[in-house]
């Protein structure tokens, strides 16, 4: 039986068509995964689905029964929830507060009823959690918890997840892989948007595929494979990455000595961190989110000041230096976690967001003065370099894919000719050909001698680029790895707080 019917289903943003009669069956109590490039079209559907978006043409039914909602609340009425990549929760509030927060009753909300019957709820899915605890003492595997407690309390039969691992560490991926079983053993039905193909092959029933606004393919996950499931999403077959050659020993680029640093609210967030990165290196640092990383990067990039230890480019301290002098005197690159707010000007056009870091200077600017027609020939020659997929370079950044806009911004950094490249969660949110082209462009630097700091959450991605491997828990490093002796297993020991205690006794 088909719990949702999706028929001929399109959308248009102005010129550009974002769905094109878009059509999708998802069976009562399955997991069916929805693959594609970013720019695909699956943000668009699941808006539509969730209320946020009204469709141009084509129809949904849901349980049998034409479906058409305008709000995320009718959403919700009508029994369909959202888990999203970025959790809606209020961190100074409880769970039970965070569950029961828009529920209709205002002031007569029984509270102890409420408790009792969350308490009851998260006994009966496997989701145990304390009710009373306040969000912000929770890590990011319980907090997503509460997002699915949420959308259960409401009684929701079908669930779209958005990217839903993308913030967990590997045993944190293992238990929430196992509540989608559990959930699906109570009959749930779930539409399973991710970029990640083993997840896909663990625990859905189903796959369809979207390419440029259109299905491309629909299989049952027992009668594919993840190489034909690629194929289907960048529409070719992915090269294999060449095995890196071994770690040459040039000169030492980055020393980072005892480093300490606080984040936003004061509280110290690196704690005695040091760290070494030669030419021609590629250093990856794995851990949980939330661990220190970015504090990391953005104390040796200057966006953050250390409260102890000494930091050092080709023996050069640059203590008293801030972003800029770094990045121009000391050729220090930076790609930050998030593209949107730190990486780009998403209402400046490519050409602008180009010359960003160093509008004042040659090739972009004469005696201060920008040259607009140089410019855009250079942000041509980068898009036709870095196969960024774009209709002119005028456009507004916004209007690019994350994958492209990933790609704009590693151009802008790797062609400042760094010494030291710095990036952060390279490939979140990105389809499996973008992360392709983006480790191609880190490889290269490795080739040309550059050294790279390369921080992310994802062990394939840190296991796949990396010469050596450091993982971070709660502010410090656990452990240093070279490459042949890395495993997930041992990865996963250092990420846990027993790694930062053997520190402690040593």
């Amino acid at each position: 039986m088909h719990y949702l019917s999706i028929e001929g289903l399109s959308k248009r943003f102005g010129d550009f068509t974002a769905l094109d009669t878009v059509s999708l069956n998802v069976s009562k109590g399955s997991i069916h995964a929805l693959l594609g490039e970013n720019g695909a079209g699956k943000t668009t559907l699941m808006n539509i689905l969730y209320g946020l978006y009204q469709p141009d043409s084509g129809q949904i039914r849901l349980a049998d029964k034409p479906l058409r909602v305008s709000s995320p609340k009718q959403a919700l009425e009508s029994g369909l929830g959202m888990i999203h990549q970025h959790f809606m929760l209020v961190d100074n509030l409880t769970v039970l507060e965070n569950v029961i927060l828009g529920l209709s009753g205002g002031l007569r909300l029984r509270l102890a009823e409420h408790r009792r019957k969350l308490i009851e709820l998260s006994e009966q899915v496997g989701l145990n959690i304390d009710p009373d605890r306040p969000i912000w003492q929770l890590s990011s595997g319980m907090r997503q918890r509460v997002e699915i407690l949420k959308a259960l309390y409401r009684n929701v039969d079908l669930l779209i997840l958005d990217e839903p691992s993308s913030v967990l560490g590997p045993d944190e991926i293992a238990a929430f892989l196992q509540i989608l079983e559990k959930l699906r053993g109570m009959g749930k039905t779930m539409l399973f948007i991710t970029h990640k193909l083993d997840e896909v092959f663990l625990v859905c029933d189903r796959v369809t595929v979207l390419r440029r606004g259109k299905v491309v393919g629909h299989a049952d996950i027992a009668d594919t494979t993840p190489q034909a499931v690629s194929r289907m999403m960048v529409g070719r077959d992915l090269v294999k990455p060449p095995e890196l050659p071994p770690m040459p020993t040039g000169e030492i680029v980055l020393q980072v000595s005892s480093l300490s640093a606080n984040n936003d609210r004061g509280i110290q967030a690196l704690q005695g961190v040091s760290l070494q990165i030669r030419a021609g290196e590629v250093l990856g640092i794995a851990g949980v989110d939330g661990n220190g990383q970015a504090e990391l990067a953005e104390a040796i990039t200057g966006l953050r000041t250390p409260t102890a230890g000494d930091i050092r480019i080709l023996g050069e301290s640059l203590q008293g230096y801030d972003a800029d002098e770094r990045r121009h005197r000391f050729r220090i690159a930076y790609v930050p976690e998030d593209r949107h707010s730190t990486g780009l000007i998403l209402d400046f056009s490519l050409w602008q967001n180009a010359m960003l870091r160093g509008y004042q200077r040659a090739p972009f600017a004469r005696n201060g003065v920008i040259n607009a027609r140089t410019t855009q020939e250079i942000t041509r020659d980068w898009c036709m370099k870095y196969d960024i997929r774009m209709h002119r370079v005028n456009q507004k950044v916004r209007f690019l894919s994350g994958g492209n806009q990933q790609k704009l911004i590693f151009a802008r950094e790797v062609e400042s000719d760094p010494v030291l490249l710095v990036v952060m969660q390279p490939c979140k949110g990105l389809d499996v050909g973008a992360i392709e082209a983006v480790q191609r462009v880190v490889r290269e630097q490795r080739t040309a001698g550059k050294a790279v700091l390369y921080i992310s959450t994802e062990l394939d991605e840190i296991m796949a680029i990396s010469d050596r491997i450091g993982v971070m828990c709660a502010g410090q490093i656990t452990g240093i790895l070279m490459r042949k002796d890395a495993t997930t297993e041992r990865i996963g020991e250092l990420m846990t707080s027993d790694a930062v205690e053997e520190i402690h006794h040593e």
